[in-house]
């Protein structure tokens, strides 16, 4: 297994806990998305994901890209360690927590549309602050609310067990510290972090500790 990815990919950083969790070995191929006008643009890459967004998981002859559907495949293919619980009601509740994370709230920061914003629409640096902070204040806010009242949260997001919805928690996170966003307003989101940051495989996925980490 091969996975395609650049160390500070919160979409990345999603796939590699998953992996951990799981306890698959992968060779790490990185795809670095600034370098030389981004390495995703060039044609080995594009041949594997027209839409030049990492990750993509390569499985044998298969190349899978969108983190969410790389974690759904890895639960089908390697059922080990669920990543999904076992019921349907269950099951929609991590997809939802995840999704909105991986829909809501990431897209509207991640690097093509920034540079857009400061590029072809002519925002200042403070203006794609105040757009950063808006989104990612708007969203964990939401979430932090959900999670708060949710009868199935557990150490994790749903029970005592580690799930999709976790894996997109931390490096929603990490993306929003990096950011210089203060998340001391949202201690649920908090407590399940801790919790997850207790296991080697978030540990050992966190950007810092990536073989391309800057």
């Amino acid at each position: 297994m091969v996975l395609h990815n650049y160390f500070r990919s919160s979409s990345a950083y999603r796939v590699r806990i998953a992996l951990g969790l799981k306890g698959l070995p992968y060779t790490y191929v990185p795809v670095h998305l600034g370098r030389d006008g981004g390495e995703q643009f060039r044609p080995a890459f594009s041949a594997r994901n027209p839409h030049h967004l990492v990750p993509v998981l390569s499985d044998g002859d298969l190349d899978v890209s969108q983190s969410l559907a790389i974690i759904e495949y890895l639960d089908d293919a390697y059922p080990e360690q669920p990543l999904l619980p076992g019921t349907p009601r269950e099951r929609a509740r991590v997809r939802q927590l995840a999704l909105s994370m991986a829909c809501d709230i990431h897209p509207l920061n991640n690097l093509r549309v920034l540079k857009y914003l400061t590029g072809p629409l002519g925002a200042s640096e403070e203006a794609k602050a105040a757009w950063i902070a808006h989104w990612h204040g708007l969203g964990l806010a939401a979430l932090e609310a959900d999670l708060a009242r949710d009868a199935t949260r557990g150490r994790f997001c749903v029970g005592d067990s580690p799930t999709m919805a976790d894996c997109c928690l931390v490096p929603q996170l990490f993306a929003a510290r990096r950011f210089g966003m203060d998340v001391s307003a949202f201690p649920a989101l908090l407590a399940i972090e801790a919790a997850c940051q207790e296991l080697p495989a978030f540990q050992q996925a966190h950007p810092a500790r990536q073989p391309d980490s800057e």
